[in-house]
């Protein structure tokens, strides 16, 4: 699951050294604006990777092959409906986001040209969190692995085509990644095959008319909606912030995010496998599997963020040169990397409790905490830091994930004391 998560983030690091070694930092400065979008847009969705894992593990943990497939078939339906709106409300979408989002002129009409072609690949991605996450729950980590690589490796080549030797810049990086999305979902629909034609009977109509199935399952992942979009609210408002401090700030902080990423994206390995795990053995009612996997994992995610402070802290520099040639964005890149050195270790709870809240299925508490980090804490420390830019910035968004960790923390040892009462299955 790591070595499938950080493939992700290597590739946003190829799309930030490919930009960031143009001959502006505009262009740079615009894939982050425009990502930015795609991150409430895509990102927010991605209960549908979360949600079908969570309740496929549970059922898989049930021995329970006809809820398996009925899960898969209703989480892509509704996928392909939101798919559908998205498509066709597109215009709207993009100009409500590049009315919130102020910058400069020059780098929002670049943002809107990645905008334009970035949105084609919207039912791809949808569709692609669902199956990552059907598989997942069926303790399959193998496909998502070989999906994720083989869409990501075709994504940076095209990269690498389309800006230095087709010229086309913005616009390239984003055609390179529409048509990776489409790959990645090719290859996820074939292993999908693969496993559906072992089965004899595999479609049940009443997979699609299972309305309370459905109601179930739009609960949960209203949860995990509104947990997912405060995150991505966060950054969001991380990125206009900095915005509005300069394209040279903007690239700055763009550039150090990729820190934040990559590890991000290394300790959600182990929150993917602890939701798989985990989801399993609360279908099965195995406290000793679900204890065992929650211990591992959270030894594992602090070792992991350990390594990526002391990788940060020694080398720190020399990632910033190999994403920027620009001297004036290194320059005000390595005032703010000490922010990224200390952040693995205030946040590697709060990765890994998202996937047991998920295993759980306590998306509920799960969106709780994060309202309660982000309204009580994210913005009262930016408020109160105005004055010192963008030092406040990052004084926030560490706040931020610290009441995350220890939040999520209180709020499991809590469920573990009172599931003892009722006779429930927290481990």
């Amino acid at each position: 699951m790591i070595l499938t998560n950080i493939s992700t983030p290597l590739l946003g690091l190829v799309d930030t050294a490919v930009l960031g070694h143009l001959d502006s930092e505009q262009f740079l400065a615009a894939v982050a604006l425009g990502g930015l979008i795609f991150s409430f847009i895509f990102w927010g969705f991605g209960f549908f990777r979360m949600g079908t894992t969570g309740l496929t593990a549970q059922a898989f943990g049930k021995n329970n092959t006809v809820e398996i497939n009925g899960i898969l078939i209703r989480a892509i339906v509704l996928a392909l409906i939101i798919s559908a709106l998205l498509l066709l409300f597109r215009q709207t979408i993009g100009f409500i986001s590049f009315w919130l989002l102020e910058s400069d002129t020059s780098v929002e009409n670049l943002a809107l040209q990645y905008f334009e072609i970035r949105i084609w690949s919207t039912p791809a991605t949808l569709c692609l969190y669902v199956l990552m996450g059907w598989f997942l729950g069926r303790q399959n980590v193998a496909m998502p692995f070989v999906v994720v690589v083989m869409t990501n490796l075709l994504n940076i080549g095209l990269d690498l085509l389309f800006v230095y030797h087709l010229n086309m810049q913005v616009k390239g990086v984003a055609l390179a990644s529409v048509i990776a999305e489409y790959f990645g979902l090719a290859i996820a629909l074939l292993g999908t095959y693969l496993y559906i034609k072992k089965q004899r009977f595999f479609w049940r109509w009443a997979y699609l008319t299972s309305f309370d199935k459905y109601k179930a399952m739009l609960l949960i992942n209203s949860h995990i909606f509104v947990r997912t979009w405060c995150l991505i609210f966060a950054f969001a408002f991380f990125t206009a912030q900095s915005a509005k401090m300069g394209a040279i700030i903007l690239a700055a902080n763009a550039v150090l995010l990729n820190f934040q990423t990559f590890m991000a994206y290394a300790l959600d390995g182990f929150a993917h496998a602890a939701e798989a795990v985990v989801g399993r053995a609360k279908g099965a009612k195995n406290k000793v599997l679900g204890q065992q996997a929650i211990l591992t994992s959270c030894l594992w995610s602090f070792v992991v963020a350990l390594l990526f402070s002391g990788l940060y802290f020694i080398f720190g520099q020399q990632i910033i040169n190999l994403l920027t040639g620009l001297d004036n964005v290194r320059e005000i890149a390595f005032i703010y990397l000490p922010w990224l050195i200390i952040m693995p270790l205030v946040s590697f709870l709060c990765y890994l409790f998202d996937g047991v809240f998920i295993g759980l299925m306590l998306t509920k508490e799960m969106k709780n905490t994060m309202l309660f980090s982000l309204f009580c804490v994210f913005f009262p420390l930016w408020y109160f830091t105005q004055e010192l830019g963008n030092e406040g910035l990052w004084i926030a968004m560490l706040g931020f994930m610290m009441v995350r960790s220890l939040s999520m923390a209180i709020v499991y040892k809590y469920k573990k004391i009172t599931s003892k009462k009722i006779n429930n299955c927290i481990f």
